[in-house]
C-alpha cells in the first residue's frame, strides 16, 4: 500500500527531474532578478525559443514556474523562489567535492 510519504517522495522527485537540466538552471538562475519574456530567456541561454519554450513548460508543469500572456509575449517567473536554496546547495556540495579531491591529491 502507498503511503503519503511515497506520494510525496515522488512528487518531490517530479520536481527534481523538472529542474535537472542545464538550461533549465540557467533560466533559474536568470529568473532570479524577477519576471522575464520568452525572447530574453531565449536570448540569453542561446537556445531557440522553441527548444526554450519547451523546457518552459516543463517546469510550469512542475510548478517551478509562473506564467502569464500580456499581447503575445509570454513571461516567466519563479513560482517558489526557494528552489533557489536548493541550487545554492548542489553548489556546496560541488565545492565540498573540490575540496575533498584536492586533499586526497595532496596525499598522494
Amino acid at each position: 500500500m502507498r503511503t503519503n510519504k511515497h506520494l510525496l517522495f515522488e512528487k518531490q522527485a517530479e520536481i527534481a527531474k523538472a529542474v535537472a537540466h542545464p538550461l533549465r538552471i540557467a533560466v533559474i538562475d536568470f529568473l532570479k532578478d524577477g519576471e522575464k519574456c520568452v525572447c530574453d530567456i531565449a536570448e540569453h541561454v542561446e537556445s531557440e525559443r522553441s527548444n526554450v519554450s519547451r523546457h518552459l513548460g516543463v517546469m510550469v508543469n512542475a510548478g517551478v514556474l509562473s506564467c502569464r500572456k500580456e499581447g503575445l509575449k509570454v513571461f516567466y517567473s519563479l513560482r517558489t523562489p526557494c528552489v533557489l536554496d536548493f541550487l545554492g546547495c548542489a553548489t556546496r556540495v560541488l565545492k565540498h567535492q573540490a575540496k575533498e579531491h584536492e586533499r586526497l591529491l595532496a596525499a598522494l
